[in-house]
Order: structure tokens, then sequence, then C-alpha cells
């Protein structure tokens, strides 16, 4: 009796380190780290690049709506943007140690329309993959993968900016797959940047997709079973997703429209929204119409009206 009690507790001791699991917590960008959102802290003055989101939990689908970004595809009342260099690298950490050495990693880059990312929904862009890591050697069911890699490293991943990619406002999206049960486990963070000094090769056609769309739950990349006798001598592995940029056959697509109105970032003065009953809108959903000392356009398209989220930051819902 006495050993099953032991041997009880010490499983209830190692359950939350199994269901723990995580997400990318800090960055290393030109040279300067970036603390990230804290998901279990309250939401109320954090202030950082990477888009807020609120769970360890992974997603275990891919047309989950918060596959994006690991959440509802909106930035933080109090967003911010780094300047990243074309050519430069960047380096996301995971909590430490990762537990899920079993699967890919995935990096995506999304240029916003206008002249930030802040006020817009990560659903509403197109992404391109500028990283991927699958299986990097072995066979599928015991083999070293790009998430063991990455643990290898400090729990971290490094990524270069390609330095093809034209200047302008980014998200970029870090990703790694979990496929050590089913369905498979994604867990994706976003951060905001603006890329300088870039080039002037837009991705192709073939190269975009939309999250979620990229992915779906029949990709073979995402159905792997570890445990079968096939895994045991099987040496590829198909990773999902588009086609590397720079790999791609289509024609260059055109970079994102900039007709629409952009927000700013919000600064230090609280004003309310002003009345709307008047004005011809122009801010889109989604898009910042108020807030602290802001100075942009202040009335929604229609149907939209603008809320007041906090004092700082107003929105067109």
């Amino acid at each position: 009796m006495f050993a099953f009690a032991a041997l009880v507790t010490l499983a209830s001791t190692a359950l939350p380190q199994v269901l723990a699991h995580g997400g990318v917590l800090s960055y290393l960008i030109d040279g300067k780290t970036v603390q990230g959102w804290a998901p279990y802290n309250s939401p109320t003055g954090q202030t950082t690049i990477q888009r807020p989101w609120s769970s360890y939990n992974p997603i275990l689908s891919a047309t989950d709506p918060t596959l994006a970004c690991n959440d509802d595809g909106t930035s933080g009342a109090l967003q911010l943007t780094t300047t990243a260099p074309a050519g430069s690298p960047i380096t996301a950490y995971w909590n430490q140690v990762w537990p899920h050495p079993y699967g890919p990693m995935l990096t995506y880059l999304a240029q916003c329309p206008g002249t930030t990312c802040t006020g817009v929904n990560a659903n509403t862009l197109k992404w391109f993959k500028i990283d991927e890591a699958g299986l990097l050697s072995g066979t599928i069911a015991d083999g070293y993968w790009g998430s063991g890699k990455m643990i290898d490293q400090n729990s971290s991943w490094t990524t270069t900016i390609p330095a093809s990619v034209p200047s302008g406002n980014y998200l970029i999206r870090f990703e790694t797959i979990a496929l050590h049960s089913l369905p498979a486990q994604f867990y994706p963070e976003c951060a905001q940047i603006q890329i300088t000094g870039g080039g002037s090769r837009q991705p192709t056609a073939d190269e975009l997709v939309s999250f979620p769309g990229a992915y779906s739950n029949s990709d073979p990349g995402l159905t792997t079973n570890l445990y079968t006798n096939d895994a045991k001598t099987q040496t590829t592995y198909i990773i999902p997703g588009p086609p590397l940029y720079g790999s791609g056959s289509g024609a260059p697509a055109p970079p994102p429209s900039t007709s629409t109105v952009r927000p700013v970032p919000p600064t230090t003065t609280a004003s309310a929204p002003p009345s709307q009953s008047s004005t011809v809108g122009t801010v889109a959903q989604f898009g910042q119409c108020g807030g602290s000392g802001f100075t942009g356009a202040t009335a929604c398209v229609a149907p939209f009206t603008c809320k007041v989220v906090n004092d700082y930051y107003s929105q067109c819902l």
C-alpha cells in the first residue's frame, strides 16, 4: 500500500510538467533581448512586440480560428513593434525545457498593409514560410527532429530574415508542431517587426497562405504516427504548409493593399471615441479609432462602431 501511495504521489507531481506545454516567451532581435507576452498575467499594462496569447495548451485542429498567432488575431492594447534588418537572425526562446522532441519547426512572415501591423488582424494576412526543419536524421519513430534540435539549442530556434524580403511591417510567426500524440499539437506565437534594408523579391502566389487554411487535418505531415511498424523504417517526412520562400513557381504576388486606413500606436493622453453619427467612416474592422493621444481616423466603416477597450485603445468592432 505504501509503495502504491508513493507511486501515486510521484505521478501527481510529474503530471503538471507533462501537461504544461508552453510557447515562445522571448526573442533575441538585432542583438537585443525582448520579453514576450506573459499569458498567465493580467493583460493590463503588458507592452511587448509579441501578440497576446492566453494559454500554454496546444491547438489541436488545423482549422482552429486561433491558428495564426495562438489568439483571436488582434494586437495588444499597448502593442509594440521593433526593427529587424533584412539578412539578420531572429531567435525565439520557448519555456525550458521544451517537452516535445518529435515534430517540425516552422517560421513564417506576413506583411501588413499600411504603416503598422498594430490593429491588423492576423487572420486577414497572407503568410509565407521562410524556414523549416522536419525529420533531420533517423526514422520517423526515433529520429532526430527539428523540435529536438530546438531543445538542444537551449529551447530556442534561430531564423534568418531573407535579405531579399522587401522592407516593411510584418508579423513573424514561430511554430513548433508536436507529433508525439494525435491529433498533432500546434504551438504558434507571433511578434511585430519592421524589416529594414530589405530587397525586392515579393513572395509568389503559391508561397502565400492564410491561417487557418495553410494546413489540413489530413495532411501527411500532421497525421504521422510515430508508433507504427512502418515508422520504425520510414526516413522521409513531408513538412506541412507551402513551399519555402524563394522556391515557389508562381508569379510574384502584389504587396498587400495600403488603401485601408490603419491605426498608429497609442501614446499617452486618454481620449474617448467621438460620436460617428455625421462622419463617413474610414477605419476598418479591428482598426484603432481612439485612445490615449490617438491622432488617426476615428470613424469606423459601416456597420462597425468605435468601442473603448481601455483608456489607451479604442477599436472598431
